[in-house]
């Protein structure tokens, strides 16, 4: 019997990358699953690879999609991988619309998620995961944009919702989840790599060469399904090549 066998498991942003990973991870432990994406056709393909799944397509950025996705299933752990590319030129060149992405997707939607939850959105004894980056602790490279702020204000939401939660006594658990290495094979690593790359003036192979220690996708998903079934301390996770492991 899986760890999660019966439970109910939502991933926003489960169509694709680090999130479908979440996803296969999760109906791998005998959870019923709800991959949750703004993009209709890729929720369709991951229906017809993964048949076990329920697929809700909404945009987790407005304001009335914590509601519909409550809606279609209440979640015993609830995840919020959603994230926009982050930008990938000079801060002289960029417009405040490519600097703020991540703000405007990563943390809103997980800012509204945590929100529906604290106002009685779960029921006590979900648990909620935020994915965070490793980029929260290391600031990442000049060409990001508020890449590196946003995964760090994940970290805050989700510290700051368990305090909420504690105070009011609802019985939920908050966490972030930062994998420590950027990642090939997933929209967001891939052009991340490129971008450093060129910031650099290597070429993505060299970059590539130049990490140790690098998780994947998969390892992300295993980590939150320990997050998930575990008992662990604390609100803010690592996962790199050498496991899950808490925040220094």
């Amino acid at each position: 019997m899986g760890s999660l066998q019966g439970q109910n498991v939502v991933v926003v942003g489960g169509s694709r990358g680090v999130g479908r990973s979440i996803v296969e991870a999760a109906l791998s432990e005998g959870a019923t699953v709800l991959a949750v994406a703004r993009g209709a056709a890729d929720l369709k393909d991951l229906s017809w690879e993964a048949s076990r799944v329920k697929t809700l397509a909404t945009d987790a950025t407005q304001e009335a999609a914590p509601d519909a996705v409550f809606a279609a299933m209440q979640p015993d752990v609830l995840v919020i991988s959603a994230g926009a590319f982050a930008a990938s030129a000079s801060i002289q060149d960029q417009s405040w619309d490519d600097f703020s992405a991540n703000w405007e997707t990563d943390v809103k939607a997980s800012f509204l998620f945590c929100r529906a939850a604290l106002r009685g959105g779960l029921k006590p004894g979900s648990r909620v995961v935020l994915i965070s980056s490793g980029a929260a602790f290391s600031g990442g490279p000049p060409n990001s944009g508020g890449y590196s702020g946003a995964k760090c204000m994940q970290m805050f939401l989700a510290a700051h919702s368990q305090k909420e939660a504690d105070r009011l006594g609802l019985g939920l658990r908050f966490m972030a989840l930062a994998p420590m290495r950027i990642m090939a094979g997933t929209g967001v690593g891939e052009r991340g790599i490129a971008g450093i790359s060129a910031y650099l003036g290597i070429s993505p192979a060299d970059f590539l060469a130049s990490m140790s220690d690098v998780q994947t996708p998969a390892d992300v998903g295993r980590a939150v399904v320990a997050l998930a079934g575990g008992k662990r301390q604390g609100t803010a996770f690592t996962v790199s090549g050498s496991g899950l492991a808490e925040a220094a």
